[in-house]
């Protein structure tokens, strides 16, 4: 299975013993009901991962990684296990399922996809949706976690000084430069000294679908991103740098993310900031 598929290649798919549908809608709190919306309508037999609770809640940071042992209970509960084809939609302005991509791919699940256009597409292209939730048999998911991919705040403050890997910020360009004050209270402004600014809007087509891989490339050499060295995905709580950690892979690059972003280090006192154009 491919990385990204199309709503024909699911159309076709859905109903396959091993195939498993995800929604993984997240908005920002007070900007919508995704477990509502869920209920209302969603792909047949798609399960809701709520990625908002999803996460380490040992830590104020909004969105870190959770401990792997309840990442693994929250996807046997799903009915997500070992051996499962995993394909995660969702309908938000922030591409979310790449951030469910990113947690999977961390935690052990080898065939993970990506619904092309999610599903505002599905429901475009007038396809059947069901109501309600779905329940589906508990799986084995073996406990399992690779962390190498990830990046904490030291790790980051040591690549300030080293350079070793490129760093690309997800935000708006308004947030980067500092233009427009974090929303987050006692959090400064700015951007990681070194960093380069490629919003996610970016690497999308109109209609919501990836662009092509080649467009996805000039994009990033656009932003000041060689594809071929090494590169640390960034942004405001971690989720929108999966949807650039995701593009990257898309062109060959197994990309870093650092899970703290700018909630952590525009927070911290003893970092680093840096203002305007990259």
């Amino acid at each position: 299975m491919d990385s990204l598929v199309s709503t024909e290649w699911l159309a076709n798919e859905l109903g396959a013993s091993d195939l498993r549908v995800v929604d993984a809608t997240w908005v920002m709190p007070g900007d919508g009901d995704p477990a509502g919306d869920y209920e209302k309508a969603h792909i047949p037999g798609a399960v809701f991962m709520d990625l908002g609770e999803l996460r380490d809640t040992s830590t104020d940071l909004p969105m870190m990684l959770p401990p792997a042992e309840k990442f693994a209970s929250r996807m046997q509960s799903l009915g997500l296990g070992d051996g499962s084809r995993i394909v995660l939609y969702d309908n938000s302005p922030y591409k979310t399922a790449a951030r469910a991509w990113f947690m999977l791919k961390t935690f052990g699940a080898h065939d993970v996809a990506i619904l092309d256009g999610g599903f505002a597409k599905w429901q475009a292209e007038g396809r059947d949706t069901a109501s309600g939730k779905e329940t589906l048999r508990h799986r084995h998911f073996t406990v399992w976690e690779d962390r190498k991919d990830v990046r904490d705040i030291d790790a980051m403050k040591a690549n300030v000084e080293s350079g070793a890997e490129q760093v690309v910020d997800a935000r708006s360009e308004a947030r980067f430069t500092g233009e427009e004050p974090d929303p987050r209270p006692s959090t400064h402004a700015g951007h990681i000294p070194g960093s380069r600014n490629l919003p996610i809007g970016r690497l999308f087509n109109d209609d919501g679908t990836y662009k092509s891989e080649d467009a996805i490339r000039a994009e990033f050499e656009a932003a000041g991103i060689d594809p071929e060295k090494p590169v640390v995905t960034t942004c405001g709580s971690g989720v929108t740098a999966a949807v650039l950690a995701f593009g990257l892979s898309r062109i060959g690059n197994k990309a870093a993310l650092y899970d703290g972003s700018w909630s952590e280090w525009g927070a911290d006192r003893s970092t680093p900031k840096a203002m305007g154009p990259a």
